[in-house]
C-alpha cells in the first residue's frame, strides 16, 4: 500500500511540474509575441486597438430614425454621396463614415427658435 501511496504521490508532482512548465511556455510564447515592444505591457489592450466594425444594422437604425424625423430627403442624398441608392449596396468598410454623417444629419435646427 505505501508503494501505491508512493506512486500516487509520484504522480500528483509529475502533474504540477507539467502545469508550471505549461505557465511557463505560455509566458514565454507571450513575451515572444511582443518582442518589438521593450515590454510586454507596452502592448495596447486588444479593446483599444480594434474597434467593434459598425454593422449594417447600426446604421439602418440611424438612416430610419432620421428618416422617421423628417429628414428623409438628407438620407437619401447621404447614401447618393457614397454611390449608392439604398444602403444595402454601400461598402461595409464605409460604414463608420457614414454613421457618423447619418448622426449629424438634423443637428443644429431649431436652435434659432
Amino acid at each position: 500500500m505505501s508503494k501505491m501511496s508512493e506512486l500516487d504521490l509520484c504522480i500528483g508532482e509529475l502533474r504540477n511540474a507539467a502545469q508550471s512548465l505549461t505557465a511557463v511556455a505560455d509566458s514565454l510564447s507571450t513575451l515572444f509575441d511582443n518582442s518589438d515592444n521593450t515590454e510586454p505591457e507596452a502592448k495596447a489592450p486588444p479593446s483599444e486597438t480594434k474597434a467593434k466594425p459598425v454593422t449594417l444594422e447600426q446604421v439602418r437604425a440611424v438612416l430610419a430614425e432620421k428618416s422617421r424625423s423628417g429628414h428623409t430627403a438628407d438620407v437619401r442624398d447621404l447614401l447618393q454621396k457614397h454611390g449608392a441608392s439604398k444602403l444595402s449596396e454601400i461598402d461595409p468598410t464605409k460604414f463608420e463614415v457614414l454613421l457618423e454623417e447619418a448622426s449629424a444629419i438634423g443637428l443644429g435646427e431649431g436652435e434659432d427658435e
